[in-house]
């Protein structure tokens, strides 16, 4: 059939009394979908952001009061910013201070306090993108007009997870996914979610590349930064060990100084976890993402397809390695996995097994034997495998093979990822976790006491311009 023939039966289709009557059918499927889904998600979270707006403007009256009283002035400030549709409206805010208590309530938070009235005109929401100021998006993209379909909000998805340094994607692939997924519950999620990400900071940081951390040395990269980093060495030849360093990592180093001369001379550190980003906001060192090898996993396969670079895994129990490179088959057809080879083998077989890998002369080996041993090899047979980047992944292949679960995406935005770890090993974890944790903070705190009070940086921290 030639494709004049093809778009006849296409438009006979289309045109025919069964395909219009199929077409009327899709749009009243859409219509309803509409009236029963789509308008009553909206009109519920619309009363929510009244109801919560109407109940916090009567708690801060007061507040309303003293601060027009001390200002001498009943105005407000505006900031333009883009709403709904694209709509520009104005953001309202307490006017500039002139007395002493509008002046220390201008310098908190407090400050944006009559945004709450905006809720009640409906410009944005408490739920949504982030607000930006009017002129920041550029209507012709399609993600920024797929963002405009919703009102902004003072809480967004993406803030919650730069806040917890996992803010991988986009910001507008963030909104994209809210505007998708986005329900009355989901709102409540993220609503929970940002008073523990209150705690944590900011996310991305302006900070130094490199930083020392408990007497460690750590590449302070973004994830994309640290993939990149990868694919340069591996382009160029250039051999290179790899290392995640968290928190239980950091107290095996203080313990082993094997180990934690390893970590010097390897050529990348990258600082794994919620314990190493609240190291680095209390000893004033800002780590700028949790660059940990599950996250980085699926992203360092795309990146090796596309550039057609070899990997080999090794390590986990018998069968985990094939589970993780059939994975890898489904997902990322074109990654040549060059070989895998379980954990469990023998010192009389290491010789032979050393041939094989640098026969299969892979670009990145993974090593999963967890710290510190895996770093410790790596650093002694890397040369012999012939790797160009090696580096140690702990519990990565349980993840991947599916033997092991992950935490749910909220419990990473949290922070609270080992507590999911716990739940599924808690024989093998609570020391871990629960002691070692508590000795990891116990050695930050009296690092702490050593910096000057004076050049201290607060734990905590408020929305503020750009709203998040």
């Amino acid at each position: 059939m030639n494709a004049s023939e093809q778009l006849r039966d296409e438009l006979y289709q289309r045109f025919s009394p069964l395909g219009r009557l199929r077409l009327r059918l899709r749009r009243a499927v859409r219509i309803a979908a509409w009236w029963l889904i789509v308008l009553p998600l909206a009109a519920a979270k619309r009363i929510v952001d009244v109801l919560g707006a109407l109940l916090l403007l009567l708690l801060g009256s007061p507040l309303f009061v003293v601060y027009w009283l001390s200002a001498r002035s009943l105005a407000f400030a505006r900031i333009e910013r883009t709403g709904r549709y694209g709509v520009v409206f104005a953001e309202l805010r307490f006017p500039p201070p002139r007395g002493m208590i509008s002046r220390a309530i201008h310098a908190t938070a407090l400050v944006r306090l009559p945004i709450l009235l905006n809720i009640l005109r409906g410009d944005l929401s408490f739920i949504g993108p982030r607000l930006v100021n009017a002129g920041e998006l550029s209507a012709r993209d399609y993600a920024v007009r797929k963002r405009l379909n919703v009102r902004p909000g003072l809480v967004c998805l993406w803030w919650i997870r730069r806040r917890a340094n996992i803010a991988y994607s986009d910001e507008l692939q963030d909104d994209a996914e809210y505007v998708d997924t986005h329900t009355l519950k989901s709102d409540i999620g993220i609503a929970l979610r940002a008073i523990p990400a209150m705690l944590y900071g900011e996310g991305v940081a302006a900070a130094p590349d490199e930083i020392t951390l408990l007497d460690i040395r750590v590449d302070n990269m973004t994830m994309q930064e640290a993939i990149d980093a990868l694919l340069a060495r591996m382009q160029a030849r250039q051999p290179a060990q790899v290392c995640f360093v968290n928190a239980d990592c950091a107290n095996c180093a203080f313990r082993n100084p094997t180990y934690h001369d390893m970590l010097r001379r390897a050529s990348l550190v990258f600082a794994d976890g919620i314990g190493m980003k609240l190291a680095g906001k209390l000893l004033r060192s800002e780590i700028k993402q949790n660059v940990n090898g599950t996250d980085m996993f699926p992203r360092l396969c795309a990146a090796l397809e596309q550039q057609g670079l070899r990997l080999f895994l090794l390590g986990a129990k018998p069968g985990i390695t094939e589970r993780v490179r059939a994975w890898i088959a489904a997902a990322y057809p074109r990654l040549i996995v060059c070989g895998t080879q379980h954990g469990y083998f023998s010192p009389a077989d290491e010789p032979a097994m050393l041939a094989r890998i640098a026969a299969a002369k892979p670009d990145l080996l993974l090593v999963a034997f967890g710290a510190p041993r895996q770093d410790l090899w790596v650093a002694q047979h890397q040369a012999a495998t012939g790797a160009t980047v090696a580096m140690g992944v702990g519990g990565l292949f349980d993840f991947y093979s599916g033997v092991m679960p992950r935490a749910p995406q909220w419990m990473r935005e949290i922070g609270m990822e080992w507590l999911f770890r716990f739940i599924q090993e808690p024989r093998r974890m609570w020391n871990r976790y629960f002691v070692g944790n508590a000795v990891f903070l116990g050695r930050v705190a009296r690092m702490r006491r050593r910096i000057p009070r004076a050049t201290m940086t607060p734990l905590t921290s408020a929305p503020g311009d750009p709203a998040p």
